[in-house]
Protein backbone atom coordinates (compact mmCIF):
# COMPACT_ATOMS: atom_id res chain seq x y z
CA UNK A 1 0.00 0.00 0.00
CA UNK A 2 1.73 3.12 -0.78
CA UNK A 3 1.89 5.98 1.89
CA UNK A 4 -0.81 8.48 0.18
CA UNK A 5 -3.46 5.38 0.45
CA UNK A 6 -2.92 5.16 3.94
CA UNK A 7 -3.45 8.52 4.55
CA UNK A 8 -6.50 9.35 1.87
CA UNK A 9 -8.18 5.95 2.96
CA UNK A 10 -7.58 5.45 6.65
CA UNK A 11 -6.97 8.86 7.93
CA UNK A 12 -8.72 8.84 11.34
CA UNK A 13 -8.41 12.21 12.52
CA UNK A 14 -7.11 15.59 10.47
CA UNK A 15 -6.60 18.83 11.46
CA UNK A 16 -4.93 22.54 11.09
CA UNK A 17 -2.51 23.29 13.13
CA UNK A 18 0.07 26.29 12.80
CA UNK A 19 -0.75 30.33 12.94
CA UNK A 20 -4.56 29.39 12.28
CA UNK A 21 -4.62 26.96 14.86
CA UNK A 22 -2.90 29.45 17.46
CA UNK A 23 -4.89 32.21 16.41
CA UNK A 24 -1.52 33.93 14.94
CA UNK A 25 -2.50 33.82 11.48
CA UNK A 26 -2.30 36.95 9.12
CA UNK A 27 -2.83 37.59 5.26
CA UNK A 28 -0.59 35.04 3.51
CA UNK A 29 -0.34 32.45 6.69
CA UNK A 30 -0.05 29.05 5.05
CA UNK A 31 -2.08 26.38 6.16
CA UNK A 32 -0.24 23.67 7.85
CA UNK A 33 -2.43 19.85 8.09
CA UNK A 34 -1.40 16.97 10.29
CA UNK A 35 -3.19 13.98 10.45
CA UNK A 36 -3.21 10.28 11.94
CA UNK A 37 -4.03 7.19 10.22
CA UNK A 38 -4.80 4.01 10.88
CA UNK A 39 -2.67 1.01 8.85
CA UNK A 40 -4.71 -2.06 8.49
CA UNK A 41 -3.01 -4.73 10.94
CA UNK A 42 -2.71 -7.02 8.51
CA UNK A 43 0.03 -4.23 7.19
CA UNK A 44 1.87 -5.12 10.04
CA UNK A 45 2.02 -9.04 9.46
CA UNK A 46 4.75 -8.49 6.26
CA UNK A 47 8.53 -7.85 6.93
CA UNK A 48 7.42 -4.78 5.42
CA UNK A 49 5.99 -2.41 7.81
CA UNK A 50 4.04 0.19 7.00
CA UNK A 51 5.44 3.77 7.72
CA UNK A 52 5.25 5.67 10.72
CA UNK A 53 4.39 8.95 9.13
CA UNK A 54 3.92 10.11 5.85
CA UNK A 55 4.80 13.78 4.59
CA UNK A 56 1.48 14.76 2.10
CA UNK A 57 0.25 14.03 -0.25
CA UNK A 58 -0.95 17.53 -0.06
CA UNK A 59 1.78 20.44 0.67
CA UNK A 60 2.08 21.57 4.49
CA UNK A 61 0.41 17.97 5.17
CA UNK A 62 2.08 15.35 7.42
CA UNK A 63 0.22 12.64 9.33
CA UNK A 64 1.46 9.96 11.77
CA UNK A 65 0.87 6.45 12.07
CA UNK A 66 -1.63 5.90 15.04
CA UNK A 67 1.01 4.09 17.28
CA UNK A 68 3.93 5.92 16.63
CA UNK A 69 1.16 9.54 17.54
CA UNK A 70 0.50 7.88 20.75
CA UNK A 71 3.92 7.25 21.79
CA UNK A 72 4.91 10.49 20.71
CA UNK A 73 2.11 12.10 22.76
CA UNK A 74 2.65 9.60 26.06
CA UNK A 75 5.97 11.19 25.79
CA UNK A 76 5.06 14.85 25.86
CA UNK A 77 5.87 15.88 22.89
CA UNK A 78 4.64 19.44 22.37
CA UNK A 79 3.81 19.10 18.48
CA UNK A 80 2.02 16.62 18.76
CA UNK A 81 0.01 17.06 22.21
CA UNK A 82 -0.58 20.50 20.20
CA UNK A 83 -2.12 18.25 17.54
CA UNK A 84 -4.54 16.67 19.86
CA UNK A 85 -6.13 20.12 20.97
CA UNK A 86 -6.42 21.96 17.70
CA UNK A 87 -9.49 24.11 17.50
CA UNK A 88 -9.45 23.66 14.09
CA UNK A 89 -10.56 19.54 13.53
CA UNK A 90 -10.98 18.88 10.00
CA UNK A 91 -11.75 15.32 10.14
CA UNK A 92 -12.72 12.71 13.10
CA UNK A 93 -13.83 9.30 12.48
CA UNK A 94 -15.15 6.85 14.97
CA UNK A 95 -12.18 6.13 16.01
CA UNK A 96 -10.52 9.79 15.91
CA UNK A 97 -13.33 11.37 18.04
CA UNK A 98 -12.14 8.12 20.46
CA UNK A 99 -8.35 9.54 20.36
CA UNK A 100 -9.70 13.01 21.02
CA UNK A 101 -11.60 11.90 24.22
CA UNK A 102 -8.29 10.38 25.53
CA UNK A 103 -6.33 13.55 25.44
CA UNK A 104 -6.32 13.91 28.84
CA UNK A 105 -4.69 10.40 28.82
CA UNK A 106 -1.30 11.97 27.65
CA UNK A 107 -1.01 15.16 29.94
CA UNK A 108 1.23 14.85 32.75
CA UNK A 109 4.18 16.66 34.43
CA UNK A 110 6.54 15.66 31.90
CA UNK A 111 5.32 18.42 29.88
CA UNK A 112 7.22 20.59 31.88
CA UNK A 113 10.50 19.27 30.95
CA UNK A 114 9.31 18.22 27.36
CA UNK A 115 8.00 22.05 26.99
CA UNK A 116 11.04 23.71 28.96
CA UNK A 117 13.36 21.52 26.80
CA UNK A 118 12.26 22.96 23.20
CA UNK A 119 11.98 26.32 24.66
CA UNK A 120 15.51 26.46 25.93
CA UNK A 121 16.87 25.23 22.85
CA UNK A 122 15.17 27.75 20.68
CA UNK A 123 16.26 30.21 22.61
CA UNK A 124 19.73 29.50 22.89
CA UNK A 125 19.69 29.47 18.64
CA UNK A 126 17.85 32.75 19.17
CA UNK A 127 20.41 34.28 21.39
CA UNK A 128 22.91 33.33 19.39
CA UNK A 129 22.13 34.36 16.44
CA UNK A 130 21.33 38.01 17.94
CA UNK A 131 24.97 38.01 19.14
CA UNK A 132 25.98 37.30 15.25
CA UNK A 133 24.00 40.77 14.31
CA UNK A 134 26.78 43.24 14.91
CA UNK A 135 29.12 40.69 12.53
CA UNK A 136 26.17 40.72 10.06
CA UNK A 137 25.86 44.34 9.95
CA UNK A 138 29.28 45.10 9.33
CA UNK A 139 28.88 42.32 6.27
CA UNK A 140 25.63 44.68 5.28
CA UNK A 141 27.45 48.06 5.42
CA UNK A 142 30.13 45.90 3.10
CA UNK A 143 27.38 45.50 0.46
CA UNK A 144 26.03 41.98 2.26
CA UNK A 145 22.51 41.57 2.64
CA UNK A 146 21.52 43.11 6.39
CA UNK A 147 19.76 40.54 9.14
CA UNK A 148 17.80 41.66 11.73
CA UNK A 149 16.52 39.11 14.95
CA UNK A 150 14.10 36.27 13.69
CA UNK A 151 11.24 37.67 14.67
CA UNK A 152 8.64 35.51 13.76
CA UNK A 153 10.62 32.88 16.10
CA UNK A 154 10.56 34.96 18.96
CA UNK A 155 6.94 35.07 18.66
CA UNK A 156 6.47 31.81 18.74
CA UNK A 157 8.76 31.07 21.57
CA UNK A 158 6.85 33.07 23.85
CA UNK A 159 3.60 31.26 22.58
CA UNK A 160 4.96 27.89 23.56
CA UNK A 161 5.96 29.34 26.87
CA UNK A 162 2.53 30.69 27.47
CA UNK A 163 1.07 28.04 26.56
CA UNK A 164 3.37 25.48 28.98
CA UNK A 165 2.94 27.77 31.83
CA UNK A 166 -0.72 28.09 31.39
CA UNK A 167 -1.21 23.88 31.20
CA UNK A 168 0.71 23.57 34.40
CA UNK A 169 -1.63 25.63 35.71
CA UNK A 170 -4.72 24.34 35.11
CA UNK A 171 -3.96 21.24 33.79
CA UNK A 172 -6.13 22.22 30.41
CA UNK A 173 -3.78 22.50 27.28
CA UNK A 174 -5.04 25.84 24.62
CA UNK A 175 -3.45 26.38 22.10
CA UNK A 176 -5.24 29.81 20.86
CA UNK A 177 -3.30 32.64 22.08
CA UNK A 178 -6.32 34.81 23.10
CA UNK A 179 -5.81 37.89 23.78
CA UNK A 180 -2.37 37.37 23.95
CA UNK A 181 -2.63 37.50 19.88
CA UNK A 182 -1.64 41.30 19.19
CA UNK A 183 1.59 41.29 21.55
CA UNK A 184 2.55 38.58 20.44
CA UNK A 185 2.08 40.19 16.65
CA UNK A 186 3.98 43.37 17.58
CA UNK A 187 6.83 41.08 18.94
CA UNK A 188 6.89 38.88 15.07
CA UNK A 189 6.71 42.74 13.46
CA UNK A 190 10.06 43.83 15.27
CA UNK A 191 7.91 46.21 17.10
CA UNK A 192 9.63 45.11 20.58
CA UNK A 193 12.52 45.43 20.93
CA UNK A 194 15.65 42.70 21.92
CA UNK A 195 15.78 43.75 25.33
CA UNK A 196 11.81 43.65 25.90
CA UNK A 197 11.12 40.15 24.51
CA UNK A 198 13.93 38.55 26.18
CA UNK A 199 12.99 40.07 29.84
CA UNK A 200 9.48 38.79 28.85
CA UNK A 201 11.33 35.16 28.08
CA UNK A 202 12.75 35.27 31.11
CA UNK A 203 9.62 36.35 33.74
CA UNK A 204 7.77 33.59 31.20
CA UNK A 205 10.59 30.93 32.04
CA UNK A 206 10.28 31.97 35.74
CA UNK A 207 6.27 31.33 35.85
CA UNK A 208 6.52 28.29 33.88
CA UNK A 209 8.54 26.79 36.94
CA UNK A 210 6.10 28.34 39.85
CA UNK A 211 3.76 26.34 37.91
CA UNK A 212 5.64 23.28 37.98
CA UNK A 213 5.71 23.28 41.64
CA UNK A 214 1.86 23.04 41.81
CA UNK A 215 0.67 21.86 38.77
CA UNK A 216 -2.46 19.64 39.12
CA UNK A 217 -0.92 17.18 36.41
CA UNK A 218 -0.43 13.72 37.30
CA UNK A 219 3.51 12.55 37.83
CA UNK A 220 2.81 9.95 34.49
CA UNK A 221 0.25 9.78 31.35
CA UNK A 222 -2.24 7.32 31.61
CA UNK A 223 -0.17 3.93 29.90
CA UNK A 224 -2.71 1.55 30.19
CA UNK A 225 -5.48 3.33 28.55
CA UNK A 226 -3.98 4.51 25.84
CA UNK A 227 -2.73 1.03 24.95
CA UNK A 228 -6.24 -0.62 25.42
CA UNK A 229 -7.33 1.84 23.37
CA UNK A 230 -4.26 0.82 20.33
CA UNK A 231 -5.25 -2.89 20.85
CA UNK A 232 -8.68 -2.33 21.05
CA UNK A 233 -8.62 -0.74 17.18
CA UNK A 234 -5.86 -2.75 16.25
CA UNK A 235 -7.90 -5.92 16.88
CA UNK A 236 -11.17 -4.33 15.18
CA UNK A 237 -8.95 -3.54 12.29
CA UNK A 238 -7.90 -7.23 12.39
CA UNK A 239 -11.21 -8.41 11.86
CA UNK A 240 -12.45 -6.39 9.04
CA UNK A 241 -12.30 -7.47 5.51
CA UNK A 242 -9.26 -6.28 4.16
CA UNK A 243 -9.23 -5.75 0.18
CA UNK A 244 -5.11 -6.12 0.41
CA UNK A 245 -4.57 -9.31 2.35
CA UNK A 246 -8.04 -11.52 1.78
CA UNK A 247 -5.89 -14.52 3.00
CA UNK A 248 -5.37 -13.82 6.57
CA UNK A 249 -8.91 -13.03 7.60
CA UNK A 250 -9.80 -17.06 7.32
CA UNK A 251 -6.63 -16.86 9.80
CA UNK A 252 -7.79 -14.40 12.08
CA UNK A 253 -11.19 -16.04 12.15
CA UNK A 254 -10.00 -19.51 12.48
CA UNK A 255 -8.28 -18.79 15.67
CA UNK A 256 -4.60 -19.44 14.09
CA UNK A 257 -2.72 -21.44 11.93
CA UNK A 258 -3.09 -24.65 13.29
Amino acid sequence: MRPETLVRDHTVYACVMGSRAFGLATEGSDTDRRGVYLAPTSLFWRFDKPPTHVEGPAEEQFSWELERFCELALRANPNILECLHSPLVEYADDTGRELLALRGAFLSRRVHETFTRYAHGQRRKLEAHVRALPRALDSARAGGTPTAPRWKHAMHLLRLLTSARDLLRTGTLTIDVGDHREPLLAVKRGEVPWSGVEARMTRLEREVEEAARRTPLPPEPDHRRVEDFLVRVRRASALQADPYEEGVQGVVRGGGVG
